[in-house]
Order: C-alpha cells, then structure tokens, then sequence
C-alpha cells in the first residue's frame, strides 16, 4: 500500500525573494512587463551583442545562436518584445568553471534604457546556489524585473505564469534536430527485462543524500537495478561508509544507456539541486521517470500534462515504489512510452527545440494578455 499523500501535488506558494532575488517585488506581467512592442502578431526578440570581456559557455552559446537565427530575432532593440542577456548566467555556482565574476557590474554596463531593470527581460539559469546549500534561488547577481527560466527551480521561488521551467541538459546536447516528427517502430519489448533502474551518484554527505542513500534497499539484481557510486568530489573518502566499496563496484558493472534503455521505468531521485539530467535522458530512451524530487516545477508544466508520461512521489516514500510499479497495467505504461517519445522528440531533443519552446510560452502568454489570437496549439500535448 502507498503512504499517505504519495502522490499528492503540493499547489504553487507565493515567490518571495529574488538576489536571492529582490524581496521588494513579487513580478508579474501586471507589474513587471511592458506591452507597448508585444501588440503585433509578428513578435521580436532581441540578443545583445557578445561583449569583448565576458566568456560563454558552451550551454549558453548553443542558446544564443539558435535564438539569432530564429525568426523571431531582430538587431534593433526599439522593435523588440522580449530580450536576452549575451551574459552568461547559465551557471551560478560560485566554484564552477562556468561561473562568471561581477555579473552585477557588467549588467550595469549595458544601455539602461534597454535593460530597464530587466523589464521584458528573459534570463536562462540552470545551475543557482552553491554547497552546502545549493540555495534554488540564489542566483548572485540581481535580474531586477526579469523573467526566469529555471531548470531546478522549487514552488516555492517559482513565479507562475511568469518563470519559465526547463530541462537541464548536457552541453553535447544536439544544437539543431531534424523537422519530422515521428515515433520509433519500436515495440518496447527491450524495457520488459528491468521494472526500473537508477545509474548514478549516491553522495555520502550533504544536501540530497538522504534521498539517494536508501535508494539501494530497491535494489533486488534482477526485476530493480540500483548502481550507485560514492565517489564524488575529491574529499569523498573522508566520508565513505561500510557499504561504499561494495557499491562502487555494482556501479562500474553496468553501462549507463544500456540500462535505461532495458527498462520500463527510470528512477529519477533529486540531486544537489531539485533538476536533473537523468529526467530528459529517461524520455529519450523511452523510459518512464519516475521523479523523487519535492516541489521541483516539471519543465514545461503549463502545456505538458506530465501525469500521463511520468510518475511523481514524496521523496519520503521512495522505498513504497515497487509495489506500485508493479502494479500499473500494461496498458497504460504503453501509453507513456509513447508518449514519453513524442514529448521528447518534440520539445526536447535538441536545443533548438527547448529555447524555441521557452520563447514559444512566454510569447502565449503574451498573446493572452493583449489579446492576440493564441497558438497553443503549437504548444498542447
């Protein structure tokens, strides 16, 4: 039997801080957007130039050039709607190679009278907070009135209907993808050999072990597979527990792919940060995920009915989850391998497709508030 409240939603909770992001304002489209360029059916996007003293990712150079060469895209900022940073604020974790220094300052540097305390402004972040805490709002520099797309973002900071929730993804993640759309001939018959699976680290301290250290009371060698390693970080034997060389053995067995690729459902339990990027590589395989990771904002969530292509759980109750497994009938998990497919291939099997989708829903709901005839149909699932 499940727990109580197993599978219960939390609703969304008010968005109180941002610098953590600035307390004095909770934005929406009433207070913190400017229609006056957004009323044309033709809708533009402006990037700003790359500046000479600032580097990029790869991540978020991949997000810029598909954003220059979208239609949406204009090199005159007096006819835009929607506007992007060429800063990159794709990593904010203070230790990261990625990080990049004095974003305050360099912000302040561009024309303020296009970025107006980032009023119409759209900021990508995939990485916010730093260890010990991994703080899913803290972003380290101010964004003013900016709308965001998170890809770890909590309910709690999250502002509906005006953030934006997105996948993480690796940075060999395919830039471009192919125009049709198409399902794989693929019967599923390979997912039957494994109930569900998890390949990844245990973390043997700090924030989101408790979730994945009991992950390995599933495991059963045969219809589960838990392979989980503790090694992580450089200092992660000062914290290695009795079981750790055992597991780091079981985790060396098995390949990464092969495993999702052989099973019905992929355990998807919260890391450092509530996102992971086993959530997108599960759909891409066409394994059902299966997410342990409280209060994250599923990407997308607003126009993806994500209870018919995955499962969610209290993390608490993880250890509850093979009883349940085994019993969804098989007509519904053929259900959400197909639709795992064709959500993935999409919205989501390459850059393009997921910044495209972004632009995609905040120009809806620009549409709906100026009265704009809607796409959504471009949109719904």
């Amino acid at each position: 039997m499940l727990g109580p409240g197993l599978w219960v939603q939390e609703k969304p909770r008010p968005w109180y801080e941002v610098n953590k992001l600035d307390k004095s304002e909770r934005c929406s489209f009433a207070n913190c957007f400017n229609f006056t360029n957004c009323l044309d059916t033709n809708l533009r996007i402006y990037v700003y130039p790359d500046l000479f003293n600032s580097s990029q990712s790869k991540i978020y150079s991949d997000i810029l050039t598909v954003l220059r060469k979208s239609v949406y895209f204009t090199e005159d900022a007096s006819e835009a709607c929607l506007f992007i940073l060429s800063v990159d604020t794709v990593d904010r974790d203070r230790i990261s190679e990625d990080y990049v220094k004095d974003l305050n300052s360099l912000i302040s540097s561009l024309p303020k009278n296009i970025w107006n305390d980032g009023l119409n402004h759209l900021i990508f972040n995939f990485y916010s907070g730093t260890f010990p805490n991994y703080s899913s709002n803290d972003l380290g520099f101010n964004p003013g009135r900016a709308m965001i797309a998170w890809t770890s973002s909590s309910r709690q900071h999250f502002r509906t209907d005006f953030d934006i929730s997105i996948p993480l993804f690796h940075k060999e993640h395919p830039l471009l993808s192919n125009e049709e759309i198409g399902l794989n001939s693929t019967d599923f018959q390979n997912h039957d050999k494994y109930l569900a699976s998890f390949k990844g680290k245990r973390y043997v301290y700090g924030i989101g072990s408790e979730t994945r250290d009991i992950l390995h009371y599933l495991h059963n060698n045969n219809s589960v597979i838990i392979a989980s390693t503790c090694r992580h970080n450089s200092d992660w034997k000062k914290y290695e527990d009795e079981r750790c060389e055992e597991d780091n053995a079981q985790y060396d067995r098995w390949d990464y792919n092969q495993l999702m690729e052989n099973s019905t459902f992929c355990l998807i339990p919260r890391g450092r940060r509530l996102g992971s990027f086993r959530f997108l590589e599960s759909l891409k395989h066409s394994c059902i995920p299966v997410i342990f990771s409280d209060d994250w904002v599923l990407p997308f969530e607003d126009f993806i009915d994500w209870s018919q292509v995955s499962i969610s759980g209290n993390e608490k109750n993880i250890l509850f989850i093979y009883d349940y497994l085994s019993n969804i009938p098989k007509e519904r998990i053929y259900k959400m391998r197909h639709s795992t497919q064709l959500i993935y291939q999409k919205y989501f099997a390459s850059v393009e497709r997921i910044v495209l989708t972004s632009i995609e829903q905040v120009f809806e709901r620009i549409r709906r508030h100026v009265g704009l005839p809607s796409q959504q149909n471009w949109l719904c699932y």
